[in-house]
């Protein structure tokens, strides 16, 4: 009876969402993980690389489904702040702080990079060494005209300094040459911050591309939102920069059970060949609102940063809750903006979810859904990290986050497959039926396999191992309705080992299959 009702449970589940739609994988747990990055390479989707600090790097060649984990190393030391790109030619490059022995400064940004979609990494090259100050908080992006790599970062000329004398800059660098060498640093920020790491100084420099090669980067400090350009490659940039709005309250501020909480912004472009095409996008969350009620927003501009519109509130729930560190990211694609971040709407305490907001309309309205399948319990005492991370293309979209699971930190991502979550119904329409990644994946004793078939339909779900032999029929030749189908499976009753199986679904002359890991 106990199972019977626990079989229910699960199905009632299923049923609402809470697990069939998005299921979550577990990237890494070991050694404490925060501040994700993730990345998909463009030549083939279905191979991603993340990172976390401070060191750890996980590859995945399946989409995301299963992820190897790594420890990075490199004679320049790695410390954190980690962020993961990729080039059109589905290089990888993992982007780190510097400590070559501790205690000492952030002495240097290092790249170091991937041929073989993440599995090792050479040692790395360098930007921004300059004596004793500090290099902190950098991000990169790669021109895909060109596969330029572009980076921007802040330098410290001495951190938590109070002293006048001391300040916080943007710097920007660039390689030509598959991040071999680099560019010297080049200040592209006209008011200096201050050294706190605090609202008045200048941070979050995430430098986006246009569609003739412009570089486009926003920052927030002590002016407010500040946004710069360079129309040749990052040679020159204007002497004065545009601030384009505030942020109430500051980048820096509180939320509850948050060791540290930031709204710092992300800028993107739309690459795309959609209506959109240039138009540029900032995302980042304040508390305008009130610190009860932290909300994301984000303004754009379609005249290549010149004019911007006023600032629109991304999450859709009523006010109150908290929403904070968000991402975002362009499919560019389809030019659909997807965001992602934490967000308490649906409860009254710390309980927190994971939210992702998508908009096919340039920016103009959003849909909020939920993607984590339950909610976690942060205590102030543990280090999230600065920020979450997303990645989209081609209407394959993982976000990944930190949760605070047992006490144990942990960095998670979701399957959001946007011909089987409805994001894009339209696709729904070109094909009878869809088949959705098991849950839980690795398998240990019991998993679930739903699928959608949007016209009625009569089909066979088969379960065959990594030599294409049959090893279980769970549903053979059935006529379904048009609507949401799971079956369970128990891979005790087949005496599966563990390893590697697929599982089709056909109907007709049409099959769709995925992969399974057996533990």
């Amino acid at each position: 009876m106990r199972k019977l009702i626990f079989i229910l449970m699960m199905l009632i589940a299923f049923s609402a969402g809470v697990k069939a739609q998005y299921p979550n994988i577990l990237i890494g747990t070991v050694s404490s993980p925060n501040e994700p990055s993730i990345c998909m390479n463009p030549r083939n989707p279905s191979q991603l690389v993340a990172g976390a600090n401070t060191d750890n790097y996980y590859y995945s060649s399946d989409g995301g489904v299963t992820w190897t984990p790594g420890v990075l190393t490199s004679s320049y030391g790695v410390w954190g702040d980690p962020v993961v790109i990729a080039d059109t030619a589905g290089s990888f490059y993992f982007f780190h702080l510097s400590v070559p022995t501790w205690p000492q400064w952030l002495d240097r940004i290092v790249c170091q990079k991937s041929f073989n979609g993440g599995q090792t990494w050479n040692d790395g090259s360098f930007m921004g060494l300059n004596g004793t100050r500090d290099q902190d908080k950098e991000w990169a992006v790669v021109n895909p005209f060109n596969n330029a790599i572009y980076t921007c970062w802040t330098q410290f000329d001495a951190y938590n300094s109070a002293a006048p004398p001391d300040s916080s800059n943007i710097l920007f660098s660039r390689s030509l040459n598959g991040g071999a060498t680099w560019s010297a640093a080049k200040r592209i920020n006209r008011k200096a911050g201050d050294c706190l790491d605090q609202d008045n100084t200048v941070e979050g420099a995430v430098p986006a591309v246009g569609p003739n090669g412009e570089i486009y980067v926003s920052w927030a400090g002590p002016q407010g939102l500040v946004f710069t350009k360079s129309t040749d490659g990052g040679i020159t940039w204007p002497d004065s920069n545009l601030v384009i709005g505030d942020i109430p309250g500051g980048w820096d501020f509180a939320v509850p059970g948050i060791y540290r909480a930031n709204g710092l912004p992300v800028t993107c472009c739309d690459l795309s060949h959609g209506p959109s095409r240039g138009t540029i996008y900032i995302n980042w969350s304040d508390q305008r609102n009130g610190p009860d009620d932290t909300d994301v927003w984000i303004i754009k501009s379609t005249d290549g940063g010149t004019s911007w519109t006023l600032p629109k509130r991304v999450n859709d729930d009523p006010a109150g809750r908290q929403q904070f560190f968000t991402w975002m990211t362009i499919d560019q694609s389809t030019g659909f903006i997807y965001t992602v971040f934490y967000d308490r709407r649906n409860y009254n305490d710390n309980l927190t979810d994971v939210y992702m907001a998508v908009s096919k309309d340039g920016g103009e309205t959003f849909r909020n859904f939920r993607v984590s399948e339950t909610p976690f319990d942060p205590v102030s005492s543990v280090f999230f990290g600065d920020y979450t991370n997303i990645v989209a293309y081609n209407n394959i979209v993982r976000p990944v986050w930190t949760r605070l699971s047992s006490g144990n930190l942990t960095i998670m991502t979701a399957l959001v497959d946007s011909v089987f979550t409805g994001i894009c119904p339209e696709k729904e329409k070109a094909v009878p039926f869809s088949l959705e990644q098991n849950y839980p994946n690795p398998v240990h004793d019991v998993t679930y396999i739903s699928y959608k078939t949007y016209v009625p339909a009569r089909v066979s779900l088969e379960v065959y191992d990594m030599y294409g032999q049959e090893v279980a029929m769970l549903v053979s030749n059935v006529q379904v309705p048009a609507g949401k189908h799971i079956e369970q499976f128990d891979r005790r009753a087949y005496g599966l080992a563990p390893g590697v199986y697929y599982y089709s679904l056909i109907s007709e002359n049409l099959s769709v299959k995925r992969k399974m890991v057996v533990d």
